[in-house]
């Protein structure tokens, strides 16, 4: 596919905010950040992908005046504006949908919403996205079979290598696998694959400048096989992966044990992380980091971030939900934007070769 057009006379990054399922706090924590924090437009031009009416309610909710929200025809209609909130309709009304409440309607609005700010990325419209968290289970509901965003986005733009990252402060967890259980996760650790991400974190890097960083890989075994003791992919599929990116010129150390590694990297022995699934990354960083974290998607041609935190249903509307997830997300993706071709290169690089 062809690379997104960069926008080189635009000052600030242009970043699609997508609003998420409506029917939780991605209202609400929109709000709070456009709103309250007008730093954030210094870094970036937001503009929200999403449902006026839902928006407006968001706004409501936590004590603002809904009149601040702006609908836009176009990307290039924003003013970025303090005190406003300038949206892009996407799709008819979703003003009947209920807060807290499990919604076909909302699930599909939240699908509309990433595809149309991946078709904003792919004209050249936006430099990033930004993602508001959405309900799986209502996102099926509304006929969308995605396993989560992740995997909606690279389908949305043609990728097979892509990586889920999660990342606090200097910190970067890579994922081998994601939303699959735990038998198909196994099943996907493959030494193609792992190779792929041990590249896509060195490419990662080296848009930030640091292409000799360290990458740890994380064993998929208790003890990393503990010499076949505990299994054989750490030594079959793992170990040969490793030397594979060392001859590339990665500097990469590993398998590792996950017990020891993860808390080498929290102390701030290893920047970059790679891990074999879903909660051998996600446990640990959500339990030391909280809010403090945030999801990348590696691999996509625009910089992708999103909250670290789901919809909660529990919550929603009654304007208490913090927003420090979504401010950094912005920042986050502010800041990668103008590196991102790099990392977009490498992964287009491994899609030409499989």
């Amino acid at each position: 596919m062809t690379p997104t057009t960069s926008l080189t006379t635009t000052p600030l990054p242009r970043l699609a905010l997508t609003l998420g399922d409506v029917a939780g706090i991605g209202p609400e924590i929109t709000a709070k950040s456009l709103l309250g924090h007008d730093d954030v437009r210094e870094k970036c031009i937001p503009v929200v992908i999403g449902d006026e009416a839902a928006m407006r309610r968001g706004v409501s909710n936590v004590g603002g005046d809904p009149d601040v929200v702006r609908v836009i025809e176009r990307v290039s209609d924003a003013t970025n504006t303090p005190g406003t909130i300038e949206l892009i309709q996407t799709g008819p009304s979703l003003a009947d949908v209920k807060l807290g409440e499990l919604s076909a309607q909302a699930g599909d609005g939240s699908y509309r919403f990433v595809v149309e700010a991946c078709r904003l990325a792919r004209e050249g419209e936006v430099d990033g996205i930004v993602t508001a968290p959405l309900n799986k289970a209502a996102m099926h509901a509304g006929g969308h079979k995605w396993p989560g965003h992740t995997e909606l986005l690279a389908h949305e733009f043609g990728v097979e290598n892509f990586s889920l990252v999660l990342s606090a402060g200097e910190l970067y967890f890579f994922h081998l696998t994601t939303h699959v259980s735990m038998r198909q996760a196994i099943e996907n650790i493959t030494f193609d694959r792992t190779v792929n991400v041990l590249e896509l974190a060195g490419a990662f890097a080296k848009s930030m400048g640091t292409p000799d960083e360290r990458i740890g890989l994380a064993g998929l075994n208790p003890h990393a096989g503990e010499n076949r003791l505990f299994g054989d992919e750490d030594a079959d599929i793992l170990a040969p992966a490793v030397e594979e990116a060392r001859s590339r010129g990665l500097t990469v150390e590993g398998p590792l044990p996950g017990d020891a590694l993860i808390p080498a990297a929290v102390r701030g022995k290893f920047k970059l992380v790679v891990v074999c699934y879903h909660d051998q990354g996600h446990a640990p960083f959500k339990a030391v980091y909280g809010d403090d974290g945030v999801n990348i998607t590696v691999g996509l041609p625009v910089v992708r971030v999103s909250v670290d935190h789901g919809t909660a249903f529990d919550i929603a509307g009654r304007g208490i939900a913090r927003e420090a997830s979504l401010v950094l997300s912005l920042e986050r993706a502010a800041a990668l934007a103008p590196g991102w071709d790099h990392v977009w290169r490498t992964a287009q690089k491994m899609d030409a070769a499989e």
